[in-house]
């Protein structure tokens, strides 16, 4: 009787954990959208690991480090209106264990003459406390 009910605590404190973790992840995503669709990339950047180890990929190749990526955003998105509004749709967020967790989801964006979009897969690291990206595959 005491070994039941102490799975059923601990299986209840890992659920509570790991529904908080998803909803970390999610306001991160949340706050990447705002942040972007105010023209704030360095309020965006704040999602990444902000280190050398961290990787981007893209249609052209991978791309290491935060300083990297942010740079390359800057150069593909110099204003405003070439980021305009930022929407995510989460389809999937899987937590890996205690500290990495898998993201995929799709990505658009409405500017005035146009509205790409595509496709993610997001790799999170729980660092310091704090969920990071520290892979983003983008298409």
């Amino acid at each position: 009787m005491k070994n039941t009910l102490l799975c059923l605590v601990l299986s209840f404190a890992t659920s509570f954990c790991f529904a908080q973790d998803k909803e970390a992840i999610q306001q991160l995503m949340h706050d990447q959208e705002i942040a972007w669709s105010k023209g704030d990339l360095e309020g965006f950047m704040q999602g990444y690991w902000k280190s050398d180890s961290l990787m981007f990929i893209s249609k052209r190749g991978p791309n290491y480090g935060w300083q990297q990526t942010y740079d390359g955003y800057k150069k593909g998105y110099p204003d405003k209106a070439a980021m305009g509004r930022l929407t995510f749709r989460l389809d999937k967020i899987e937590l890996l264990g205690e500290r990495d967790a898998f993201v995929m989801g799709a990505w658009s964006l409405k500017r005035e003459k146009d509205q790409p979009g595509g496709y993610f897969t997001l790799w999170f690291r729980k660092i310091n406390g704090e969920w990071k990206i520290v892979c983003d595959h983008t298409s």
